[in-house]
């Protein structure tokens, strides 16, 4: 399972770092033409945002590994361990019911909108709504291979890198 895990996460990132790579490999590539040469690719503002669509939803997984997205420990931390875990336990219920929800409208959204072209590209849209669907799937399996600790300890990855780094430091 670890391995697994080792190489989903690692796909994940680097199609993180590639869609960001180019991303910015576009945006860089448009603002040299307007000021080189008065004239921009018509297609980069579009494509770019389409990218960060993509870069949310494929990076909300990691982020949450790593305990990133905002999250209120005080109630938790106000009572005994084990109204904590219970309290854990229903948040994380709660965000699979949540990432469920992505995943079924992400899907409704690519139905209703697979005839509807983009702009600039004439790409349909559902391309567009599909990184809803999938960042939905990629967060149900993220939080999957983290939950146990979350709910019981309340550690995330972000809490194991950190204490590696402290004992090397040491």
């Amino acid at each position: 399972m670890k391995t697994f895990e080792r190489y989903f996460l690692a796909a994940n990132r680097w199609a993180l770092i590639l869609l960001l790579a180019t991303m910015a490999v576009i945006i860089f590539t448009n603002v040299a033409m307007r000021y080189l040469t008065s004239a921009s690719l018509e297609w980069a503002e579009e494509v770019s945002r389409h990218m960060m669509i993509w870069l949310t939803f494929l990076g909300a997984g990691p982020v949450l590994r790593y305990g990133g997205h905002i999250a209120v420990e005080n109630l938790q931390d106000a009572f005994p361990a084990p109204v904590g875990i219970a309290i854990r336990a229903l948040v994380a219920a709660l965000l699979f019911a949540f990432f469920g929800f992505m995943v079924w409208y992400g899907w409704l959204y690519m139905e209703r909108t697979q005839f509807q072209l983009t702009a600039a590209t004439q790409i349909p849209f559902s391309w567009i709504y599909s990184a809803m669907l999938i960042g939905g799937i990629l967060l149900i399996v993220h939080f999957l291979l983290i939950v146990r600790a979350y709910v019981l300890k309340r550690e995330f990855a972000s809490d194991a890198h950190f204490d590696a780094a402290a004992s090397a430091a040491l």
